[in-house]
């Protein structure tokens, strides 16, 4: 039941939804525009707000329902890993070429179910490193630092390893955003510029 369980999460994380949203909607594909990144940050730069409210909700579904499967089936096993497997089906899904996004709202949702003080800790970190460098990817990897360190510092959450990897995990997704803000192009969320690359509606509005 364990890996039956494994798998469907990873299934669940799998559903592309921005994707849907971009071929459906507007008759594009999102991962040849904005930062190419099948996510809702991208979204909301690309297909607008709507689209990108209903793009995080369903991605921090995705997280939520696969970390609550083992409740659901009273498997007495931890959610959290149940979560991860619907953030790797995120960001390497099986329904759109393992060309994902990049793991944060699908993460929330996870430790909605999983830790929701950890929750609350890593997405005020997230918010707060945004607000304060106007980089997204920046507030992205404090995620990964901020559950790890909390891991470390709680004697009730013993997932170091399990975090550390999520970490450079994130890192790795990043990796472009890293290389760009080295070379000095990478876009601050509040670049005047991110407004050339939305794209209006095919047929019906989100």
């Amino acid at each position: 039941m364990f890996w039956l369980l494994l798998l469907m999460s990873y299934l669940i994380g799998s559903v592309p939804t921005a994707l849907i949203i971009g071929k459906l909607v507007f008759g594009v594909d999102i991962r040849d525009h904005g930062s190419k990144n099948p996510g809702a940050t991208n979204t909301l730069r690309v297909l607008g707000k709507k689209s990108a409210i209903f793009v995080l909700l369903i991605d921090l579904g995705k997280g939520a329902l696969a970390a609550s499967l083992p409740i659901f089936f009273n498997l007495d096993t931890e959610p959290l890993y149940f979560g991860l497997a619907a953030v790797i089906g995120h960001c390497f899904p099986i329904f759109a070429g393992f060309r994902g996004g990049k793991a944060i709202a699908t993460t929330a949702g996870a430790l909605l179910i999983a830790n929701i003080p950890l929750l609350v800790i890593a997405y005020i970190t997230f918010f707060l490193v945004i607000f304060l460098t106007k980089y997204v990817f920046l507030g992205s990897i404090s995620v990964g630092l901020t559950i790890l360190l909390y891991a470390f510092l709680s004697p009730h959450l013993e997932f170091e390893l399990i975090f550390l990897l999520f970490t450079f995990f994130l890192i790795f997704l990043h990796r472009s955003n890293i290389r760009n803000f080295i070379l000095g192009i990478e876009p601050k969320i509040n670049d005047k510029n991110l407004a050339n690359d939305r794209i209006p509606p095919k047929n019906i509005k989100l």
